[in-house]
């Protein structure tokens, strides 16, 4: 015959944890701290960002193959209405590659 075994309890001594008076005494979770501004983009990070916008709006043409001063002027001249802020972004910063080339400047035809 097998020998009866007992219950878990039986073999290990029974320890109850006190009561402790902790939650009357619980402060509130303080708030989060705020967290600071965000950096503001520079005048050359938005001049860019617009730039990339136009890049991507279709309404002007395809943009792959010529700069945008190209595209800007080909939308012009078909009565497209680029914005004139896009233009005299161009016309300042003539000499910078990331002014000039379109987004899609590094992709092959």
């Amino acid at each position: 015959m097998t020998a009866k075994r007992g219950l878990i309890t039986d073999t290990f001594k029974v320890v109850k944890k006190a009561k402790r008076d902790d939650r009357r005494n619980k402060k509130p979770p303080s708030p989060p701290a705020a967290d600071p501004e965000p950096p503001r983009p520079s005048k050359r990070e938005i001049e860019l960002q617009e730039l990339r916008k136009f890049d991507l709006d279709w309404r002007f043409g395809p943009c792959t193959g010529i700069s945008r001063l190209q595209r800007w002027e080909r939308a012009a001249l078909h009565g497209l209405d680029p914005p004139q802020d896009i233009k005299d972004i161009l016309l300042t910063e003539s000499r910078d590659p990331e002014y000039t080339h379109s987004l899609w400047r590094d992709y092959p035809l």
